[in-house]
């Protein structure tokens, strides 16, 4: 199970009344902070007119991919069966793979990719990953609390290595509880879209995420 750190000197502001996507800046990235953070709806992304501070934000339409709504095409299916996934086998290698700086629009820096490495050895972050003849390929990260995935980032080096990573991990979180769990993307790029992303408004998502957190983790995460 995963080992609760000590907690965040911090106190977030409710995201409920914020009239932008942008909620707060300032804090830490210890772990204890990260998950109080995901606990109240916020994920933390630096922008480049903050350089000093950390930008927290909960997005006022928030991208969500419903369990049941993942869209899979002929050709994704096609790729898939080619492609291996696994659990937590190479947490590291996926976290470079998605901080790659020649990614257009990169923003995990050093600072984010020791954050979330310490959360990874506390048993909070995990990665899905997609290998091809012994190789990773894709894949993609996020942080698993209760009942909810927050998703952070994917990256792939083979056609539809990172969908079939997503299509691994809505596989994981169907279980029992999947009518409650929450998955949840930040927002709803183009990209996502095509795949069943949708988005919810911020107090709906609030709602579904204090239910969500009741919940046990899916057994993939659980240790």
């Amino acid at each position: 199970m995963p080992l609760e750190p000590p907690s965040t000197p911090w106190a977030f502001p409710s995201p409920v009344s914020a009239e932008s996507d942008l909620v707060a800046v300032g804090a830490d990235l210890e772990p204890g902070t990260l998950l109080s953070a995901y606990r109240h709806g916020l994920f933390p992304m630096a922008v480049d007119e903050l350089p000093d501070q950390m930008a927290w934000w909960s997005p006022v339409d928030r991208g969500v991919l419903p369990l049941d709504g993942l869209r899979v095409s002929r050709s994704l299916r096609q790729s898939a069966a080619h492609l291996e996934v696994r659990v937590d086998t190479s947490f590291a290698e996926v976290l470079a793979g998605c901080a790659d700086p020649s990614r257009p629009g990169g923003w995990i820096d050093e600072a984010i990719a020791s954050a979330y490495t310490r959360l990874f050895e506390l048993g909070w972050a995990h990665s899905v990953e997609t290998w091809r003849d012994g190789e990773l390929v894709g894949g993609l990260y996020g942080v698993a609390v209760g009942g909810l995935f927050a998703g952070e980032s994917m990256f792939s080096r083979a056609r539809d290595a990172s969908k079939v990573a997503l299509m691994g991990l809505v596989d994981l979180l169907r279980d029992e509880y999947a009518d409650r769990r929450l998955l949840d993307t930040q927002w709803q790029t183009d990209h996502l879209a095509t795949l069943g992303v949708v988005e919810v408004d911020r107090r709906v998502y609030l709602k579904r995420l204090e239910r969500a957190l009741a919940l046990p983790l899916p057994v993939a995460f659980a240790g």
